[in-house]
């Protein structure tokens, strides 16, 4: 159950065998059925989910009920609302499985006794929110300078793992186009 979350720690982080247990021990596993949500927006966000398998996305809502896909997450990705959870505000995005998924919450609270037990975690979680936000950096950059076709390609490249498992509509949404749009892109090819 801890055998692929403890493999990405240690992409970051090197951890003794009582560490390891201090992490794991903190951590609650979670099935989430399709279609389930694990935040809506409006609540406070009380954890961080590591996704050990299946698939999440993690959407905003706007006024005229247009989805706009902020992430997705799938085995070996991280996902919150990263706002909301390190803030304890009202989220400002919903997290939901897209498949039936299995997750690792870890808790704000335990969270933070696991940065006075094991302060080295936070470099991994400082590692890991440096590292999205870059992405989100260069998702804006490349939203305000590239076509749609370009980014389309993109996507394709970096998140083949996603492509096969989300629908259309919400790449499409992810990308910032209408699927009918993406529907052209895709029969150019």
């Amino acid at each position: 159950m801890h055998s692929l979350i403890l493999a990405n720690v240690t992409k970051h982080i090197t951890l003794t065998d009582e560490e390891k247990t201090s992490f794991t021990s903190r951590l609650k596993q979670i099935s989430v059925p399709k279609k389930d949500i694990l935040l809506n927006e409006g609540q406070v966000c009380r954890a961080i989910y590591f996704v050990n398998g299946g698939t999440l996305r993690a959407y905003h809502v706007d006024r005229q009920d247009r989805e706009t896909t902020i992430m997705f997450g799938v085995a070996d990705w991280w996902i919150t609302d990263m706002y909301s959870f390190l803030n304890q505000v009202p989220a400002i995005m919903h997290l939901d499985a897209l498949e039936n998924s299995e997750v690792l919450e870890l808790s704000k609270e335990n969270m933070d006794s696991l940065y006075i037990d094991v302060p080295k975690f936070e470099r991994f979680f400082r590692i890991i929110v440096q590292n999205a936000y870059v992405r989100e950096q260069v998702r804006v950059i490349q939203n305000l300078s590239m076509t749609a076709e370009e980014r389309y390609e993109i996507f394709l490249k970096k998140y083949p793992q996603v492509v096969q498992r989300v629908t259309l509509k919400q790449i499409a949404s992810y990308l910032g186009i209408t699927p009918e749009f993406l529907s052209t892109i895709r029969a150019r090819k």
